[in-house]
């Protein structure tokens, strides 16, 4: 999958959720959650590993999408 189309990803589990909120929990900053959700960056693989966490999904289901 592109930047953009894992940015698409985690803009659509993030829905309501505030973007700090997301980023606290994650333990990365705002800045960068907003980096990976506009598809400036793909975060490290520990990263992935607690964004999917958070969402209850699977790191597959985020970034490796078909």
């Amino acid at each position: 999958m592109s930047g953009a189309e894992v940015g698409a990803v985690l803009r659509e589990l993030r829905g309501d959720i505030p973007r700090k909120t997301v980023a606290d929990a994650v333990g990365v900053s705002v800045s960068a959650m907003q980096m990976y959700e506009n598809g400036a960056r793909i975060p490290r693989d520990e990263t992935k590993r607690r964004i999917a966490e958070f969402y209850h999904t699977t790191v597959a289901d985020i970034f490796f999408r078909n």
